[in-house]
């Protein structure tokens, strides 16, 4: 079999690479890493459409933060249930406020981005049970969010694509969805330190450094959201090893070509195939891990965006 043969990096953001800070060192604290990453989404520029009905922030049950955007469209609407990235242990409802604006304005669907525990103060189940209650709590609620129960679903970034394929999984036949959006998921830390994961999944090593996501902090996030070993296998923390895939709602799986999750998300796509899931796929070959996030600055990056939310859109009608 002839070797993979490797695109070119998006030149936009073959630049922004050269001015991020090195991610080839282990952060010194959780607090040093939420600094970094609100110092960066400070300078996320997306402010919009202008033409929506207003956003509104509330508390769920147990008091958890989450904010509705919600788009002009008179009547009932799609409505997404969207959870942050960050590796389980950053992000926030403000620094993924540009994502929101744009998922909604791409799609005409109400955004209920959510809040959930962090690592490593609350360590893996906490924020698998934060997203499940927050789902629970839009389908209860869809009226008061302006959609319909027919048209409820769930989305997510990187970590944040892991806890909506664990809601997915872990809800079917008890909450209707009818589709799931995962972006550059995180799929099966087993093995993720020792090395066993990156034989089953090549990008990791072939992608280890330099594109933003690195091996040595991906490590580092999984060390501190499943500091048990043994814990990674529950498919709540590695989704990918569910003993069964029928019956879930139909995917868009997303990822990057120069991303180490890569191949994770191809998996995953291959496996919901193999069960009957209707599920589109799509590889960006150009581009790294958060091109969501660089959508406003890579004009590769924005394709892809309206390429997600296209096929995400045309399942949610």
């Amino acid at each position: 079999m002839p070797p993979e043969k490797t695109p070119h990096l998006d030149p936009v953001i073959a630049l922004l690479l050269r001015a991020l800070p090195a991610r080839d060192v282990d952060p010194k604290s959780p607090e040093q890493v939420r600094a970094d990453f609100r110092r960066l989404t400070r300078f996320a520029p997306y402010r919009g459409s202008g033409k929506v009905a207003g956003i509104e922030d509330f508390a769920l049950d147990g008091g958890l933060r989450a904010r509705l955007y919600r788009p002009a469209a008179a009547g009932p609407v799609p409505t997404v249930v969207f959870f942050h990235g960050g590796g389980w242990v950053v992000g926030d409802l403000d620094g993924y406020d540009a994502q929101c604006r744009r998922l909604r304005d791409l799609t005409g669907a109400a955004i209920l981005s959510t809040e959930y525990r962090l690592a490593p103060e609350a360590p893996f189940p906490a924020a698998v049970q934060d997203c499940l209650n927050a789902t629970r709590w839009a389908a209860r609620n869809v009226a008061r969010l302006g959609g319909d129960a027919s048209r409820l679903a769930v989305a997510g970034d990187s970590a944040g694509a892991n806890l909506a394929t664990v809601v997915a999984q872990a809800l079917r036949g008890e909450v209707a969805l009818r589709a799931q959006l995962l972006l550059y998921p995180a799929l099966d830390s087993v093995g993720l330190r020792s090395g066993e994961a990156s034989a089953r999944f090549p990008s990791h090593a072939r992608y280890a450094s330099g594109y933003f996501l690195t091996l040595r902090r991906m490590n580092w996030y999984a060390d501190r959201y499943v500091p048990n070993e043994d814990d990674r296998a529950d498919p709540r923390a590695s989704p990918l090893r569910a003993p069964e895939f029928a019956g879930l709602a139909p995917a868009v799986i997303a990822t990057a070509g120069f991303d180490p999750l890569r191949d994770e998300g191809r998996a995953y796509a291959a496996a919901l195939r193999a069960a009957g899931i209707a599920t589109t796929y799509l590889e960006f070959g150009s581009l790294v891990h958060g091109f969501f996030a660089l959508a406003s600055f890579s004009p590769g990056a924005r394709r892809a965006a309206q390429a997600c939310c296209a096929a995400f859109k045309s399942l949610l009608e």
